[in-house]
């Protein structure tokens, strides 16, 4: 029998099938990533956008039709205008002038307003964490000025539990209760670290590693050598504030080569168009397979962020 109908787009957020890259990657072991371009807003970010509102409307920080206001590189913008939409609630988006234009347009077409903030030490495609920090600031001022609620996203610990809730018990059900290795980019660390503090309940010999771009590691302890990369959404240079370093076991660098090659790779040989954050995690996933790491066999679970039409 059918399922019945989703009451709305809300009820569309979450249990995203679980996709092997095996063309991508033939071996050794197996690469399973959550298809999380499949959300009603493209991304993985919709997951923490419909928990931070539920949640700040049940607690009386979301009035009845007052303005969302947040800083997103595109991702968390698209999943709040969604959430918006349904529960009534104007948006607007504050978004660096250095992330791609179809992202801004997006945006409009989902009936936000987007402000563009000029780039602090960035450059086009390539937007730097003081870029992020100038496009949070204004978001700030914005839902001080509208008497808006301002999300917050890389303070909002109800993005985490969301995948701890969701995400990381969906992967585990949908692998057969069969993951030996979790990789993912670290942006706000949300899904990282949700999805890790899931797995490792149930598998606790779980090898749990972050993507960051090539010499900008600041989770591994190395300093910024290069803030300007195309991993948009991921690898601001900081380590994010509710960051828990137990729950990361290795870093693993992606170069902006490998994130392109891989991102066609995944295009000509599975017909996914993804994003560079999303091609980041498949190249880090095959890299540590292929490490040594892990024994013969080993499966490795990864995200594929976001469609590739934003870019």
């Amino acid at each position: 029998m059918s399922p019945p109908p989703a009451a709305s787009a809300l009820d569309l957020i979450g249990r995203t099938p679980l996709v092997a890259l095996d063309r991508a990657h033939p071996g050794p072991g197996r690469i399973l990533a959550k298809a999380e371009f499949l959300q009603p807003g493209g991304s993985v970010k919709d997951r923490a956008a419909r928990a931070i509102l539920l949640a700040a409307r049940s607690d009386g920080r979301l009035r009845p039709g007052a303005p969302v206001v947040e800083m997103t590189s595109g991702n968390m913008g698209a999943g709040l205008a969604v959430a918006c939409a349904i529960l009534g609630h104007p948006l607007v988006a504050t978004m660096s002038a250095g992330n791609s234009p179809q992202r801004a347009r997006m945006l409009e077409a989902l009936g936000a307003e987007v402000v563009l903030v000029p780039q602090v030490d960035g450059a086009p495609g390539q937007v730097t964490g003081a870029d992020v920090a100038a496009a949070a600031e204004r978001a700030r001022a914005i839902a001080a000025e509208r008497g808006g609620f301002h999300v917050d996203q890389f303070h909002a610990a109800e993005g985490l539990r969301a995948h701890e809730q969701t995400t990381g018990p969906e992967i585990w059900e949908q692998s057969g209760g069969r993951v030996d290795a979790w990789v993912a980019c670290v942006g706000t660390g949300a899904t990282f670290l949700g999805v890790a503090a899931a797995l490792r309940q149930r598998n606790p010999r779980l090898l749990c590693a972050a993507v960051e771009p090539s010499d900008c590691q600041p989770l591994a302890g190395q300093p910024v050598a290069k803030p300007r990369h195309l991993l948009q959404g991921t690898g601001y240079g900081l380590v994010p504030p509710h960051w828990d370093a137990s729950l990361m076991d290795a870093s693993i660098p992606v170069t902006d080569e490998e994130a392109e090659h891989w991102r066609r790779l995944l295009a000509l040989r599975e017909g996914l168009h993804v994003g560079f954050s999303a091609a980041a995690n498949a190249c880090a996933a095959a890299a540590l397979l292929a490490s040594g790491r892990l024994a013969p066999g080993a499966v490795v679970a990864t995200i594929l962020c976001d469609t590739g039409l934003k870019y």
